[in-house]
């Protein structure tokens, strides 16, 4: 599978180049070449199988060129651990609670999925990876537990002072020894502002390889 960027729909690149750079020179974002279309079937048996099965069905389409399937299934199966119940409250109305990872965000569902990928793509290459993120609370502790103690994976994560709540700043600044977090004095638009400068900075992006865990 190739991926496009919406800046330049030209152009194409692989899946480890879109980890590796996850927004392009131009801002854009990478967008999948095509998107796979699931069989009926998927969706009769869905309600039958775990977060960790239906992510890993859904997205073996699409990587299933780029990461053997025993690695996607253990990336999916050590991101997905956690229920993700459909609760119903009346007759027709559900909820889907992304509440019960460890850091008790919906941001846990992407934050560790993108986390298994990456370290994949970092020890497979033997890369040495930045994450920048910019937080105004649930991103941050997501990423932090995501990431804890990946070999290969450097995170910063961004946030301003006296903006987010005391359990997301511990969660943030007691994660593992691979998580820099940083305080601003300032908002969450000037934590965001100093990432974007970051990936813009050409002579730190031919230093390092920095990507981003911000959606």
């Amino acid at each position: 599978m190739k991926y496009y960027s919406t800046s330049d729909p030209s152009g194409r690149a692989s899946l480890e180049e879109v980890l590796l750079k996850s927004i392009d020179v131009n801002d854009g974002l990478y967008m999948p070449e095509i998107i796979p279309v699931m069989p009926d079937t998927f969706f009769s048996e869905m309600e039958h199988l775990s977060p960790a099965e239906i992510a890993f069905r859904v997205t073996k389409p699409v990587f299933g060129d780029d990461i053997p399937e025993d690695i996607l299934k253990s990336i999916a199966d050590k991101a997905l651990n956690f229920e993700i119940p459909v609760v119903q409250l009346s007759d027709r109305l559900y909820v889907l609670e992304l509440f019960h990872g460890p850091t008790f965000a919906f941001k846990d569902v992407g934050a560790r999925f993108l986390a298994g990928l990456l370290s994949w793509f970092a020890g497979k290459t033997g890369t040495e990876i930045t994450v920048l993120a910019a937080t105004s609370g649930d991103t941050g502790g997501a990423v932090a537990n995501a990431f804890s103690e990946k070999e290969g994976i450097r995170v910063v994560v961004l946030y301003p002072a006296g903006r987010i709540s005391p359990v997301q700043e511990r969660q943030i600044t007691r994660a593992g020894r691979n998580i820099i977090a940083v305080k601003l004095q300032g908002d969450f638009d000037d934590c965001q502002r100093l990432v974007k400068t970051a990936f813009s900075d050409a002579d730190l992006n031919r230093k390092i390889v920095l990507t981003s865990a911000n959606s």
